[in-house]
C-alpha cells in the first residue's frame, strides 16, 4: 500500500486477515509465464490482495447504511474511498500473474478461483479507476436525489461483481459473478422506481441481461461436459492450470468438433456476449438504461457492464477462434458498429447518442477480437481502453449538460462554450478521440481496424473485402454523431435556453481527470501498449510476441486511406446531417424491422397469455388452490428426481412390529381415514389430532422419548389453536364438486406416495456402525462437549447452528405475536 494514505490501516488490517484465512485454507498459487511486451517481469499474485480486492466492495456496500446514517451526503466520498482502494489494491497486482484457487464445491469440482493477468486487470483498472471518479461526481449529481442509500451500496456491489467477473477463472464462479452484475444493474438503472420508463427500461434490461447469462451456463455445462472427455475428467477451471480447458485448448477443440458441440457452444457464448454488450439485435436494452442517473450511465455503460461482453469474447479466444469465431464475431461486431451508428444519427437525447455509441464501439471491439490474427487482438486490446476514458468522460459531460441546462433534447441544446468552457474543452478532447480523428487515442485503435479488415480481406478476398467496406461506412456515421455532440458547445445558443450555471467542482474534476488521461494516452501511446494493453494481448493470443508499435502514420497505405476517406465523407456529409437524422428516425419507426418492436410485442403476448392466465388460476386468493400448486410442484420434483436420478426403492425382507406398534400404527390409520370423511371442522380437528398422538405414541415405544415429548406438545398446541379459531369459521365444510374432491384425493395419494418414497430411500442405507456411537462417545470428551447428557450435547454442541436457528424462529414468532396482540385494537388502517 502506499505510505501515507487514509487506507494504510483499514487495507493492512485487511489484508492481513484475509492472508491468515488463506494460510488456514492452504490455498495454493500457480504462476504463469511472462507474457512478451510487457516491461515488468510477472510474479504470482498475493492471495490476501485477490480476495481482499473482490470482497471490500461488497464489505462496503453492506456498510453504507450505516455510514450514510452518520454522513449523509458525504456517503458518496466514502464509496468513493472503497474504489480508491480498490484502485491501489489492483495497482499492487501489477505486474504479476498467476492463479488462486479456494475450494468451493469440490465434489463437482468448482473452486473460487481467480486469475490475474492482462486482460483482467485491464478491467479491474477501469472497474476502479473509473469507480472512483464516478462515485466522487456522484456527490455532486445525487444532490437532493432520493434512495441515496441504495445507489451507493447497490453500485459499490456492482463494482464487486465487476471485479469478480474480470478474475473469475472458474466457470461457475464466472457465471455468478456475471449474473451479480445483471442483478445490481437491474436495481441501478430502475432507480427511479416511481416511473414507468425507470421500471421498463430495468426490467428490459434484466431479460435481455440474463437471458444472455443463461444462455452462457448452458455453453459452459457443455464445455465441462467435453472435458470430461478431452481431459480425462471434467472441470470448470477455465485457465491459470495445466488441468484448465485454455491449458489443454487443442484437445478441447478437437473434441467439440468430434462431438458436434463446437458451433453450439460458440453460438451459446456469442448470445452471452451480445445481450451483455448491447450487440445487434440485443442492443436494445441500452437506450432504455439511460433512464438511470447519468453516474450510472457513465460508470455501467462505458467501463464496466457492457465491457464484460467483450471481455467474455477476448477471454474465450484463445478457446474458440477460428474460422467459425472469425466469421460470427466479424459479421456481428461490424453489423452492431454500423447500425447503432447510424442509429446514434438518429438520437434526439444526449444520453440516447452515447447510449448507442457504446454499442457501436462495443460491436468495434468484438469484430478487432474476432479476427485470428494478432493484430485483430490489439485492435480489441487497445480500443478496450481506449473507448472506457472517452465515453466515461461524455457521460459525464451529458450528466453537467442535463444538471445545468435542465434538458438534454438536442435540438434545445447548443453554444454552450460561454456558459461550460472547461466542460467544453473536456467534450472537444472526448468527442474528437470518439471521432477518430488524429493524433486522439481512438484513432490509434480506429487505424488498426481497418489495417485489421484490410489485411483478413486481401488474405481471403472474396466476400471479405465486405469487411473493410462495412468497416468505413460505419466509421463514418461515428464522425458525424462525434462532431454533432460537439456542437452543443461549438454551435449558436437557442434563444430557448435559459441562463446555464456553472458545474460544482465535484462534478468538474472526475471528467477533467479522464479528459487528462485521453490526452496522456493520445500523446504518448506507446507507453500504455507498452505497460498495460501488450499484456492484454498476451492474454488474447498466448504464446505470441505482442510488442507492437503505435504512432502517426506519415506514409499512404490502405489503412490511412480508409481514414481519409472516413474523415472527408464524414466532413462531406455534416451539412445533410438533419436529412440523414429524420432518415433514420422514419426507418427505426417501421415495425417490421425494428427490433424493439418484436420486444414489446413479444412481452405483450407473453403477458396476456402466460402470466395473466397463470395468475387468474394460480392467485385466486383461495388457500386451498395455494396448496395444491405447492404440493403438486414438489411432489413433481421430488418423484422426477428420483426417477432421473435412477433411485432404486430398497427390498423387503419382513418385518419385525411388535403387536404395540401394530396397534397404534391402525389407530393412526383409522385416525387419518377419519380426517378424510369429517362432516365439520370440529370433528376434522378432533380426528386429527387422535393421529397425532398416535404418532408420539409410535415415537415413545420406539424408543425415542425426546421425540415422543416433542410431537405430543406440538400436537396438543396446534388442537388448542385450532379450537380457538373455531368460532371464527364455518360450522360445516359446505358441498364440494365431486371434479375438486377428485383432483384433492388424486393428489393427496400423489403426497402420500412422494413422502413413502422419501422415507424408504432416505432410510435405505444401513451403516456398518450407527450414528448414534458416534455421539455417545464423543459427548463426554472435553474437545467433543463434555456433558453427560447426549441429547443436550447434541442440541448446543453437535447441531449448536440448528438450535440457534430454531431459537431465532421462535423467538421472531413470539415477537410477532406480541406485536399482533399490541396492535389489536388499532384496526387495519392505523
Amino acid at each position: 500500500m502506499y505510505p501515507g494514505t487514509p487506507f494504510d490501516a483499514p487495507l493492512s488490517a485487511l489484508l492481513a486477515s484475509l492472508s491468515s484465512v488463506g494460510d488456514a485454507l492452504a490455498i495454493p498459487l500457480a504462476a504463469t509465464g511472462t507474457g512478451a511486451g510487457t516491461t515488468a517481469a510477472t510474479s504470482a499474485p498475493e492471495a490476501a490482495v485477490v480476495l481482499a480486492l473482490v470482497a471490500l466492495p461488497f464489505l462496503g456496500a453492506a456498510l453504507t447504511p450505516f455510514v450514510y446514517r452518520l454522513l449523509g451526503e458525504r456517503t458518496a466520498y466514502f464509496a468513493a474511498s472503497v474504489a480508491l482502494a480498490c484502485l491501489a489494491l489492483v495497482a499492487m497486482l501489477y505486474g504479476s500473474e498467476g492463479l488462486i484457487e479456494i475450494p468451493w464445491i469440490p465434489a463437482l469440482g468448482v473452486s473460487l478461483a481467480f486469475y490475474v493477468d492482462g486482460l483482467s486487470l485491464l478491467i479491474s483498472f477501469l472497474a476502479s479507476g473509473v469507480g472512483v471518479l464516478i462515485l466522487a461526481y456522484s456527490g455532486g449529481y445525487m444532490h437532493d436525489e432520493p434512495g441515496k442509500t441504495r445507489y451507493y451500496a447497490t453500485l459499490l456491489a456492482f463494482m464487486g461483481s465487476m471485479l469478480g467477473v474480470a478474475l473469475a477463472a472458474d466457470l461457475v464462479a464466472l457465471f455468478v459473478f456475471w449474473e451479480l452484475t445483471s442483478v445490481s444493474s437491474f436495481l441501478l438503472i430502475g432507480h427511479y422506481r416511481e416511473t414507468d420508463s425507470g421500471r421498463y427500461a430495468a426490467r428490459k434490461s434484466l431479460l435481455i441481461t440474463v437471458a444472455g447469462g443463461l444462455f452462457m451456463l448452458v455453453a459452459f455445462l457443455l464445455l465441462n461436459t467435453v472435458s470430461a472427455r478431452a481431459l480425462g475428467e471434467p472441470t470448470f477451471l477455465l485457465i491459470g492450470a495445466p488441468d484448465s480447458l485454455i491449458a489443454n485448448t487443442d484437445a478441447v477443440r478437437t473434441t467439440l468438433r468430434e462431438t458436434g458441440l463446437f458451433v453450439p457452444v460458440l453460438a451459446l457464448i456469442g448470445v452471452g456476449a451480445a445481450a451483455k454488450s448491447a450487440q445487434v439485435p440485443l442492443h436494445i436494452w441500452l437506450p432504455n438504461a439511460m433512464e438511470a442517473p447519468t453516474p450510472v450511465s457513465a460508470f455501467l455503460h462505458s467501463a464496466t457492464m457492457v465491457k464484460a461482453g467483450v471481455y467474455l469474447v477476448g477471454r474465450f479466444r484463445p478457446l474458440l477462434v477460428g474460422e467459425e469465431w472469425t466469421l460470427a464475431f466479424a459479421v456481428l461486431g461490424l453489423l452492431t458498429m454500423t447500425v447503432t451508428a447510424m442509429l446514434a444519427v438518429g438520437a434526439t437525447d444526449i444520453k440516447e447518442l452515447l447510449a448507442y455509441s457504446t454499442a457501436s464501439h462495443l460491436g468495434l471491439i468484438i469484430a478487432g477480437f474476432a479476427f485470428a490474427s494478432v493484430l485483430g487482438a490489439e485492435t480489441g486490446a487497445f480500443h478496450i481502453l481506449n473507448h472506457a476514458l472517452f465515453k466515461a468522460a461524455l457521460f459525464l459531460v451529458a450528466g453537467i449538460v442535463s444538471h445545468e441546462a435542465g434538458t438534454r433534447v438536442i435540438s434545445e441544446l447548443g453554444g454552450l462554450r460561454r456558459d461550460l468552457p472547461v466542460t467544453a474543452a473536456i467534450t472537444a478532447v472526448a468527442a474528437l478521440s470518439m471521432a477518430g480523428l488524429p493524433p486522439f487515442n481512438g484513432f490509434y485503435s480506429k487505424e488498426l481496424l481497418f489495417e485489421t479488415t484490410y489485411e483478413a480481406a486481401h488474405a481471403a478476398g472474396g466476400l471479405w473485402w465486405v469487411f473493410p467496406v462495412v468497416a468505413v461506412f460505419g466509421s463514418v456515421f461515428t464522425f458525424l454523431y462525434s462532431i454533432r455532440f460537439l456542437w452543443l458547445f461549438v454551435g449558436e445558443k437557442p434563444d430557448s435556453l435559459g441562463e446555464v450555471h456553472s458545474p460544482p467542482l465535484v462534478m468538474l474534476v472526475p471528467p477533467a481527470v479522464l479528459a487528462l488521461l485521453v490526452v496522456a494516452v493520445s500523446a504518448v501511446p506507446q507507453f500504455f501498449v507498452d505497460n498495460l494493453v501488450g499484456s492484454v494481448v498476451a492474454s488474447a493470443v498466448p504464446g505470441e510476441a505482442h510488442g507492437f508499435e503505435v504512432y502517426i502514420p506519415t506514409e499512404l497505405s490502405p489503412p490511412v486511406l480508409m481514414s481519409v476517406i472516413t474523415i472527408a465523407a464524414g466532413i462531406a456529409l455534416s451539412p445533410v446531417y438533419d436529412r440523414l437524422h429524420d432518415g433514420v428516425r422514419y426507418l427505426s419507426s417501421v415495425r417490421s424491422i425494428s427490433p424493439n418492436w418484436y420486444y414489446d410485442a413479444g412481452i405483450e403476448v407473453f403477458q396476456s397469455i402466460v402470466s395473466t392466465g397463470l395468475v387468474a388460476r394460480a392467485q385466486n386468493g383461495l388457500l386451498r388452490t395455494y396448496a395444491v400448486w405447492v404440493l403438486a410442484a414438489v411432489s413433481a420434483l421430488a418423484l422426477g428426481g428420483y426417477v432421473a436420478g435412477g433411485v432404486s426403492l430398497p427390498t423387503f425382507s419382513g418385518t419385525s412390529l411388535s403387536l404395540p406398534i401394530i396397534i397404534v400404527l391402525g389407530v393412526a390409520v383409522v385416525g387419518a381415514v377419519a380426517v378424510a370423511v369429517a362432516p365439520s371442522h370440529i370433528a376434522g380437528v378432533l380426528t386429527l389430532s387422535i393421529l397425532g398422538f398416535m404418532v408420539a405414541l409410535f415415537y415413545l415405544l420406539a424408543s425415542a422419548p425426546d421425540l415422543a415429548l416433542t410431537q405430543l406438545t406440538v400436537e396438543t398446541l396446534v388442537l388448542v389453536v385450532f379450537l380457538l379459531v373455531l368460532d371464527r369459521l364455518p360450522t360445516f365444510y359446505g358441498k364440494i364438486s365431486t371434479v375438486r374432491a377428485a383432483r384433492d384425493a388424486v393428489l393427496a395419494g400423489v403426497v402420500g406416495i412422494t413422502v413413502f418414497t422419501t422415507v424408504l430411500v432416505s432410510t435405505a442405507a444401513t451403516p456398518e456402525e450407527p450414528i448414534y456411537t458416534f455421539f455417545v462417545e464423543r459427548a463426554p470428551l472435553p474437545d467433543g462437549g463434555g456433558g453427560g447428557n447426549v441429547v443436550n450435547v447434541i442440541l448446543v454442541d453437535f447441531r449448536a447452528f440448528d438450535t440457534m436457528g430454531e431459537i431465532s424462529v421462535v423467538a421472531m414468532a413470539a415477537l410477532s405475536v406480541m406485536t399482533l396482540i399490541a396492535m389489536r385494537e388499532r384496526g387495519e388502517t392505523q
